[in-house]
Protein backbone atom coordinates (compact mmCIF):
# COMPACT_ATOMS: atom_id res chain seq x y z
CA UNK A 1 0.00 0.00 0.00
CA UNK A 2 1.86 3.01 -1.04
CA UNK A 3 1.96 6.08 1.65
CA UNK A 4 -1.07 8.66 1.30
CA UNK A 5 -0.35 12.29 2.98
CA UNK A 6 -1.93 13.31 6.35
CA UNK A 7 -1.44 9.20 7.63
CA UNK A 8 0.06 8.03 10.86
CA UNK A 9 3.45 7.45 9.03
CA UNK A 10 3.94 10.89 8.03
CA UNK A 11 6.26 11.32 11.52
CA UNK A 12 8.11 8.56 10.08
CA UNK A 13 8.57 10.19 7.00
CA UNK A 14 9.39 13.46 8.30
CA UNK A 15 11.86 12.26 10.40
CA UNK A 16 13.40 10.40 7.21
CA UNK A 17 13.48 13.63 5.38
CA UNK A 18 14.99 15.64 8.18
CA UNK A 19 18.09 12.63 8.44
CA UNK A 20 18.79 13.11 4.83
CA UNK A 21 17.73 16.21 3.95
CA UNK A 22 21.81 17.29 3.75
CA UNK A 23 22.19 14.81 0.96
CA UNK A 24 18.83 15.93 -0.91
CA UNK A 25 17.71 11.81 -0.84
CA UNK A 26 14.32 10.94 -2.14
CA UNK A 27 12.62 8.37 0.14
CA UNK A 28 9.44 6.34 -1.24
CA UNK A 29 7.75 3.82 1.55
CA UNK A 30 5.69 1.49 0.33
CA UNK A 31 3.37 -0.56 3.31
CA UNK A 32 1.82 -3.51 4.23
CA UNK A 33 -0.78 -3.12 6.83
CA UNK A 34 -2.61 -6.33 8.41
CA UNK A 35 -2.92 -8.34 11.93
CA UNK A 36 -0.40 -10.01 13.72
CA UNK A 37 0.27 -13.20 11.67
CA UNK A 38 0.63 -16.29 13.70
CA UNK A 39 2.86 -19.14 13.10
CA UNK A 40 3.21 -22.46 13.98
CA UNK A 41 7.18 -23.13 14.58
CA UNK A 42 6.79 -26.91 14.19
CA UNK A 43 4.74 -26.72 10.96
CA UNK A 44 7.60 -24.24 9.34
CA UNK A 45 9.67 -26.19 10.25
CA UNK A 46 8.36 -29.64 9.29
CA UNK A 47 8.08 -27.50 5.69
CA UNK A 48 11.76 -26.34 5.47
CA UNK A 49 12.27 -30.19 5.88
CA UNK A 50 10.83 -30.96 2.96
CA UNK A 51 7.15 -32.92 4.45
CA UNK A 52 4.27 -32.58 2.21
CA UNK A 53 0.80 -31.58 3.62
CA UNK A 54 -0.41 -35.09 4.38
CA UNK A 55 3.10 -36.40 6.18
CA UNK A 56 3.41 -32.78 7.69
CA UNK A 57 -0.44 -33.45 8.89
CA UNK A 58 -0.16 -36.89 9.84
CA UNK A 59 3.67 -36.17 12.14
CA UNK A 60 1.47 -33.33 13.77
CA UNK A 61 -1.85 -35.89 14.62
CA UNK A 62 0.74 -38.43 16.09
CA UNK A 63 2.43 -36.32 18.00
CA UNK A 64 -0.67 -35.61 19.53
CA UNK A 65 -1.58 -32.25 18.65
CA UNK A 66 -5.87 -33.22 18.58
CA UNK A 67 -5.60 -34.29 21.93
CA UNK A 68 -4.28 -30.52 23.31
CA UNK A 69 -6.27 -28.17 20.77
CA UNK A 70 -9.39 -30.78 20.31
CA UNK A 71 -10.09 -28.56 17.20
CA UNK A 72 -8.58 -28.71 13.37
CA UNK A 73 -8.17 -24.99 13.49
CA UNK A 74 -6.78 -23.56 16.62
CA UNK A 75 -8.83 -20.90 16.79
CA UNK A 76 -9.19 -19.07 20.11
CA UNK A 77 -12.65 -19.68 22.46
CA UNK A 78 -13.86 -16.51 22.22
CA UNK A 79 -13.55 -16.47 18.49
CA UNK A 80 -15.33 -19.77 18.34
CA UNK A 81 -18.20 -18.45 20.49
CA UNK A 82 -18.71 -15.18 18.09
CA UNK A 83 -18.90 -18.02 14.77
CA UNK A 84 -21.72 -20.15 16.03
CA UNK A 85 -23.29 -16.97 17.48
CA UNK A 86 -23.59 -15.15 14.33
CA UNK A 87 -23.78 -18.62 12.32
CA UNK A 88 -27.11 -19.64 14.41
CA UNK A 89 -28.37 -15.83 14.85
CA UNK A 90 -31.53 -14.72 13.20
CA UNK A 91 -33.74 -12.30 12.28
CA UNK A 92 -36.77 -11.68 14.63
CA UNK A 93 -39.00 -10.53 11.25
CA UNK A 94 -38.01 -13.79 9.45
CA UNK A 95 -38.80 -15.97 12.33
CA UNK A 96 -42.13 -14.01 13.11
CA UNK A 97 -42.95 -15.16 9.54
CA UNK A 98 -42.26 -18.60 10.12
CA UNK A 99 -43.23 -19.44 13.64
CA UNK A 100 -45.88 -21.88 14.22
CA UNK A 101 -45.44 -23.14 10.42
CA UNK A 102 -44.21 -27.00 9.87
CA UNK A 103 -40.62 -26.90 9.40
CA UNK A 104 -40.91 -28.89 5.87
CA UNK A 105 -39.90 -28.48 2.46
CA UNK A 106 -43.51 -27.14 1.90
CA UNK A 107 -42.37 -23.97 3.79
CA UNK A 108 -39.11 -23.67 2.88
CA UNK A 109 -40.36 -23.47 -0.99
CA UNK A 110 -42.37 -20.38 0.32
CA UNK A 111 -39.10 -18.72 1.52
CA UNK A 112 -38.79 -16.05 -1.77
CA UNK A 113 -42.14 -14.58 -0.39
CA UNK A 114 -40.74 -14.15 3.03
CA UNK A 115 -37.16 -12.86 1.75
CA UNK A 116 -39.66 -10.32 0.07
CA UNK A 117 -41.67 -9.21 2.79
CA UNK A 118 -38.80 -9.26 5.02
CA UNK A 119 -36.41 -7.27 2.62
CA UNK A 120 -34.07 -10.51 3.71
CA UNK A 121 -32.12 -12.30 1.32
CA UNK A 122 -33.27 -15.68 0.52
CA UNK A 123 -29.58 -16.83 1.08
CA UNK A 124 -29.79 -15.55 4.52
CA UNK A 125 -33.19 -17.12 4.67
CA UNK A 126 -32.47 -20.34 3.83
CA UNK A 127 -29.89 -20.48 6.52
CA UNK A 128 -32.26 -19.31 9.02
CA UNK A 129 -34.85 -22.00 7.95
CA UNK A 130 -32.47 -24.88 7.63
CA UNK A 131 -31.03 -23.68 11.77
CA UNK A 132 -34.77 -23.99 12.52
CA UNK A 133 -34.95 -27.45 11.15
CA UNK A 134 -31.71 -28.95 12.93
CA UNK A 135 -32.29 -27.49 16.30
CA UNK A 136 -36.04 -28.85 16.05
CA UNK A 137 -34.87 -32.25 14.75
CA UNK A 138 -31.90 -32.34 17.87
CA UNK A 139 -34.20 -31.72 19.91
CA UNK A 140 -37.69 -32.82 20.27
CA UNK A 141 -37.07 -36.03 21.16
CA UNK A 142 -34.46 -35.30 24.01
CA UNK A 143 -34.89 -35.82 27.51
CA UNK A 144 -34.20 -32.61 30.03
CA UNK A 145 -34.94 -28.91 29.76
CA UNK A 146 -35.65 -27.57 26.20
CA UNK A 147 -33.38 -24.24 26.78
CA UNK A 148 -30.35 -25.70 28.27
CA UNK A 149 -30.68 -29.31 25.65
CA UNK A 150 -30.29 -26.56 22.97
CA UNK A 151 -27.60 -24.87 24.95
CA UNK A 152 -25.24 -27.48 25.28
CA UNK A 153 -26.35 -29.18 21.62
CA UNK A 154 -25.35 -26.30 19.67
CA UNK A 155 -23.07 -24.31 22.33
CA UNK A 156 -25.15 -20.66 22.02
CA UNK A 157 -25.64 -18.23 24.33
CA UNK A 158 -28.62 -18.35 27.09
CA UNK A 159 -30.95 -15.63 25.04
CA UNK A 160 -30.52 -17.05 21.52
CA UNK A 161 -31.21 -20.88 23.40
CA UNK A 162 -34.27 -19.75 24.91
CA UNK A 163 -35.32 -18.23 21.04
CA UNK A 164 -34.60 -21.29 19.67
CA UNK A 165 -36.85 -22.97 22.07
CA UNK A 166 -39.38 -21.10 21.89
CA UNK A 167 -39.48 -22.14 17.71
CA UNK A 168 -39.33 -25.31 18.50
CA UNK A 169 -42.05 -25.23 20.95
CA UNK A 170 -44.61 -23.54 18.45
CA UNK A 171 -43.80 -25.66 15.41
CA UNK A 172 -44.39 -28.73 17.80
CA UNK A 173 -47.82 -27.11 18.96
CA UNK A 174 -48.73 -25.46 15.55
CA UNK A 175 -49.83 -22.45 17.65
CA UNK A 176 -51.62 -20.07 15.42
CA UNK A 177 -49.61 -17.28 14.64
CA UNK A 178 -50.57 -15.75 11.00
CA UNK A 179 -53.69 -14.28 11.55
CA UNK A 180 -54.66 -10.67 10.79
CA UNK A 181 -55.60 -9.82 13.94
CA UNK A 182 -52.18 -11.28 15.38
CA UNK A 183 -50.23 -9.58 12.79
CA UNK A 184 -49.31 -6.42 15.63
CA UNK A 185 -47.41 -9.30 17.84
CA UNK A 186 -43.37 -9.35 17.40
CA UNK A 187 -41.81 -12.74 17.73
CA UNK A 188 -40.30 -11.58 21.07
CA UNK A 189 -43.73 -10.89 22.16
CA UNK A 190 -44.76 -14.81 21.67
CA UNK A 191 -41.52 -16.16 22.60
CA UNK A 192 -41.99 -14.36 25.91
CA UNK A 193 -45.39 -16.63 26.07
CA UNK A 194 -43.66 -19.29 24.77
CA UNK A 195 -41.59 -19.61 27.77
CA UNK A 196 -44.14 -18.71 29.81
CA UNK A 197 -45.65 -22.39 28.40
CA UNK A 198 -43.28 -24.19 28.51
CA UNK A 199 -41.82 -23.23 32.09
CA UNK A 200 -45.30 -23.92 33.63
CA UNK A 201 -47.85 -26.12 31.07
CA UNK A 202 -45.24 -28.81 29.89
CA UNK A 203 -44.60 -32.09 31.22
CA UNK A 204 -41.36 -30.73 32.38
CA UNK A 205 -42.50 -27.82 34.74
CA UNK A 206 -43.79 -30.86 37.26
CA UNK A 207 -41.74 -33.98 36.41
CA UNK A 208 -38.06 -33.33 34.81
CA UNK A 209 -37.33 -36.79 33.70
CA UNK A 210 -40.56 -37.48 31.46
CA UNK A 211 -39.73 -37.31 27.60
CA UNK A 212 -40.39 -34.56 25.58
CA UNK A 213 -41.04 -32.89 28.46
CA UNK A 214 -40.39 -29.16 27.51
CA UNK A 215 -42.17 -29.76 23.94
CA UNK A 216 -45.66 -31.14 24.69
CA UNK A 217 -48.35 -29.56 27.15
CA UNK A 218 -49.14 -31.35 29.96
CA UNK A 219 -52.44 -33.24 29.28
CA UNK A 220 -53.36 -34.01 32.53
CA UNK A 221 -52.84 -30.11 33.49
CA UNK A 222 -55.29 -29.67 30.44
CA UNK A 223 -57.36 -32.66 31.65
CA UNK A 224 -57.70 -30.39 34.97
CA UNK A 225 -58.47 -26.98 33.84
CA UNK A 226 -62.06 -28.12 33.41
CA UNK A 227 -62.64 -28.12 36.20
CA UNK A 228 -62.18 -24.03 36.09
CA UNK A 229 -65.76 -23.82 34.70
CA UNK A 230 -67.66 -24.03 38.13
CA UNK A 231 -66.37 -20.18 38.28
CA UNK A 232 -68.60 -19.35 35.33
CA UNK A 233 -71.42 -22.05 35.27
CA UNK A 234 -72.44 -21.89 39.16
CA UNK A 235 -74.03 -18.78 39.14
CA UNK A 236 -73.71 -17.88 42.85
CA UNK A 237 -70.02 -18.69 42.71
CA UNK A 238 -70.09 -15.91 39.72
CA UNK A 239 -71.22 -13.21 41.19
CA UNK A 240 -69.40 -13.75 44.60
CA UNK A 241 -66.53 -13.50 42.17
CA UNK A 242 -67.20 -10.51 40.87
CA UNK A 243 -68.47 -8.80 43.53
CA UNK A 244 -64.74 -9.46 45.60
CA UNK A 245 -63.01 -8.25 42.40
CA UNK A 246 -64.95 -5.17 42.14
CA UNK A 247 -64.99 -4.72 45.66
CA UNK A 248 -60.96 -4.24 45.72
CA UNK A 249 -61.26 -2.09 42.20
CA UNK A 250 -63.31 0.30 43.13
CA UNK A 251 -61.76 3.51 43.29
CA UNK A 252 -58.50 2.68 42.13
CA UNK A 253 -59.41 2.84 38.17
CA UNK A 254 -60.74 5.29 35.82
CA UNK A 255 -62.50 2.20 34.00
CA UNK A 256 -64.16 0.84 36.86
CA UNK A 257 -67.88 0.82 35.25
CA UNK A 258 -66.44 -0.53 32.23
CA UNK A 259 -64.97 -3.39 34.38
CA UNK A 260 -67.85 -4.04 36.54
CA UNK A 261 -69.97 -4.31 33.21
CA UNK A 262 -67.49 -6.76 31.51
CA UNK A 263 -66.57 -9.27 34.06
CA UNK A 264 -69.00 -11.95 33.16
CA UNK A 265 -67.84 -11.53 29.87
CA UNK A 266 -64.39 -11.57 30.31
CA UNK A 267 -64.34 -14.20 32.86
CA UNK A 268 -66.26 -16.74 30.31
CA UNK A 269 -64.21 -15.74 27.63
CA UNK A 270 -60.77 -16.77 30.36
CA UNK A 271 -62.57 -19.81 31.60
CA UNK A 272 -63.94 -21.11 28.36
CA UNK A 273 -60.46 -20.74 27.28
CA UNK A 274 -59.00 -22.66 29.55
CA UNK A 275 -61.67 -25.43 29.67
CA UNK A 276 -60.92 -26.23 25.86
CA UNK A 277 -57.30 -26.57 25.65
CA UNK A 278 -57.61 -30.18 25.84
CA UNK A 279 -58.28 -30.06 22.35
CA UNK A 280 -55.51 -30.12 20.12
CA UNK A 281 -57.26 -27.17 17.78
CA UNK A 282 -57.65 -25.04 20.90
CA UNK A 283 -54.58 -25.30 21.79
CA UNK A 284 -53.28 -23.69 18.18
CA UNK A 285 -56.15 -21.28 18.48
CA UNK A 286 -55.08 -19.94 21.76
CA UNK A 287 -53.32 -16.88 20.99
CA UNK A 288 -56.35 -15.64 18.69
CA UNK A 289 -58.58 -16.59 21.32
CA UNK A 290 -56.93 -14.67 23.92
CA UNK A 291 -56.86 -11.63 21.80
CA UNK A 292 -60.68 -11.96 20.69
CA UNK A 293 -61.64 -12.72 24.08
CA UNK A 294 -59.62 -10.46 26.36
CA UNK A 295 -57.51 -8.08 24.84
CA UNK A 296 -60.00 -6.57 22.26
CA UNK A 297 -62.51 -6.04 24.68
CA UNK A 298 -60.45 -4.21 26.83
CA UNK A 299 -59.15 -2.22 24.18
CA UNK A 300 -62.24 -0.99 22.99
CA UNK A 301 -63.23 0.16 26.70
CA UNK A 302 -59.85 2.31 26.45
CA UNK A 303 -58.24 0.30 29.56
CA UNK A 304 -54.83 0.86 30.03
CA UNK A 305 -51.43 -1.73 30.71
CA UNK A 306 -52.02 -0.63 34.16
CA UNK A 307 -55.97 -1.04 34.42
CA UNK A 308 -55.43 -4.19 32.80
CA UNK A 309 -52.87 -5.92 34.98
CA UNK A 310 -54.89 -4.59 38.11
CA UNK A 311 -57.76 -6.26 36.83
CA UNK A 312 -56.28 -9.35 36.44
CA UNK A 313 -54.24 -9.18 39.32
CA UNK A 314 -57.44 -8.89 41.80
CA UNK A 315 -59.46 -11.72 39.40
CA UNK A 316 -56.57 -14.18 39.88
CA UNK A 317 -56.73 -13.59 43.70
CA UNK A 318 -60.20 -13.31 44.71
CA UNK A 319 -60.89 -16.54 42.88
CA UNK A 320 -58.70 -18.07 46.22
CA UNK A 321 -61.22 -16.78 48.68
CA UNK A 322 -64.36 -18.06 47.15
CA UNK A 323 -65.75 -20.63 49.98
CA UNK A 324 -66.80 -23.32 47.36
CA UNK A 325 -63.83 -23.16 45.13
CA UNK A 326 -60.90 -25.93 45.68
CA UNK A 327 -59.06 -26.00 42.55
CA UNK A 328 -56.46 -23.30 43.94
CA UNK A 329 -53.45 -25.10 42.51
CA UNK A 330 -54.69 -25.52 39.03
CA UNK A 331 -56.07 -21.82 39.10
CA UNK A 332 -52.66 -20.54 40.26
CA UNK A 333 -50.85 -22.32 37.14
CA UNK A 334 -53.46 -21.07 34.56
CA UNK A 335 -53.80 -17.48 35.80
CA UNK A 336 -49.97 -16.92 36.28
CA UNK A 337 -49.27 -17.30 32.85
CA UNK A 338 -52.03 -16.07 31.18
CA UNK A 339 -51.60 -12.64 32.90
CA UNK A 340 -48.15 -12.63 31.72
CA UNK A 341 -48.90 -13.53 28.10
CA UNK A 342 -51.71 -10.77 28.01
CA UNK A 343 -49.68 -8.13 29.58
CA UNK A 344 -47.40 -9.06 26.79
CA UNK A 345 -49.54 -9.03 24.49
CA UNK A 346 -51.80 -5.62 25.16
CA UNK A 347 -49.99 -3.06 22.93
CA UNK A 348 -51.80 -0.30 23.77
Amino acid sequence: MRHTPGSSLDFVLLWIFNTYTDVKMSVELDVFVGNTTIMDKEVYQLWLNGYTVNDAVKVRIDGGIMEECELLFQIPPDRQAMLIERYYAFDDAFAREVLGKKLSKGTKKDLDDVSAKTNITLKSCRRQFDNFKRVFKEVEELKGPLVENIRQRFLLPDQLARDYAAVVFFANNRFETGKKKLQYLTFQDFALCAGQLINNWTVGAVDNMMEDMDVDLDKEFLQDLKELKILITDKDLLDQHKSLVCTALRGKTNVFTEMEASFKNLSRGLVNIAAKLINAKDVRDFFIDLVEKFIEPCRSDKWTSIDVNLYLTHYTNSAHILDTFKHHGVWTRYMGVIKTCILRMYHE
